[in-house]
């Protein structure tokens, strides 16, 4: 096996939230690259500050996301990410965290073009870049989705409200006080859509479902195509159709299970759950 062929294979291991931090790093290196190279190369793919220069590159509303400032830009975007998506995904599938960081890069790009258009003198920015607005967005989701569960930072349990509240203030804070403005304006676009859909999700109504072709589209872009092998001859199977009902009938008493345990969570929130019912959903999500 080859190198490349090596990272091929493990990449395909990940989960789709490891494999879109594997890209989003990937493609910040590269950016760094072709920076260090061509210089001009930045402005190629962040987002700029107009909405005219935007509409000649309308790529860039995607590819901001993809390009950092600096390593710790990088470095907490991700860390963020990984721990406020491994979250989300007790609950829900890969489709629907994917399908969320666009909806914020695309809100965090709006509400940065709308800022720009507006108060292009008090925003003063030279353009947009990193993933922070669908960073943002995965975690106001999960702390509007669960706000009273905790969690442990370092010496102290905090709710996961209280980490919510801490990043609202923190992004007007800094576009009052004129720090970094363009990008807390993408942050607030990330924060508003992470509320919003938590808030209609508790209510039963999945926004994300009529983005999930959207949300398809760029989980392809995260998955390896496997080698195509030769096929042995087919043979027909005869199944045992005892056996296939009853895995359905299995499979229907699973789900129902479910249903019961996420009506238990709108109702009455996550900590209502024994410790029997937590490891049962939790195990189911990972199926």
């Amino acid at each position: 096996m080859t190198f490349i062929d090596d990272l091929k294979s493990k990449y395909a291991q990940q989960t789709a939230l490891g494999q879109l931090i594997v890209v989003i790093v990937a493609l910040t290196l590269v950016s760094w690259l072709l920076q260090y190279v061509y210089a001009p190369s930045y402005y190629w793919f962040r987002l700029p500050p107009g909405l005219w220069e935007t509409l000649l590159q309308p790529w860039s509303i995607i590819t901001y996301a993809f390009l950092h400032s600096g390593i710790f830009h990088l470095f907490w975007n991700m860390l963020i990410l990984f721990s406020f998506g491994q979250m989300m995904l007790n609950f829900f599938n890969s489709r629907q965290l994917i399908t969320l960081f666009f909806a914020g890069v695309l809100s965090g790009a709006a509400f940065y073009l709308l800022g720009e258009s507006l108060f292009s003198t008090y925003v003063n920015s030279a353009g947009l870049v990193g993933a922070s607005a669908g960073v943002y967005a995965v975690a106001l989701f999960v702390c509007s989705y669960q706000p009273d569960t905790e969690v442990r930072l370092i010496f102290f349990n905090l709710k996961l409200k209280y980490i919510g509240y801490f990043l609202l203030v923190m992004t007007i804070a800094g576009i009052f006080a004129r720090d970094n403005v363009g990008g807390n304006l993408a942050h607030l676009g990330g924060i508003a859509i992470g509320f919003y859909t938590a808030h209609k999700m508790r209510d039963g109504i999945d926004i994300l479902k009529g983005l999930s072709s959207v949300g398809d589209w760029f989980q392809s872009m995260f998955k390896s195509t496997p080698k195509k092998e030769k096929k042995a001859p087919m043979k027909t199977v005869y199944r045992n159709k005892k056996s296939t009902n009853s895995t359905a009938k299995e499979k229907s008493t699973q789900q129902k299970k479910i249903d019961a345990i996420l009506d238990k969570i709108s109702a009455s929130g996550y900590e209502s759950l024994s410790k029997a019912e937590k490891d049962f959903l939790f195990k189911a999500g990972k199926d």
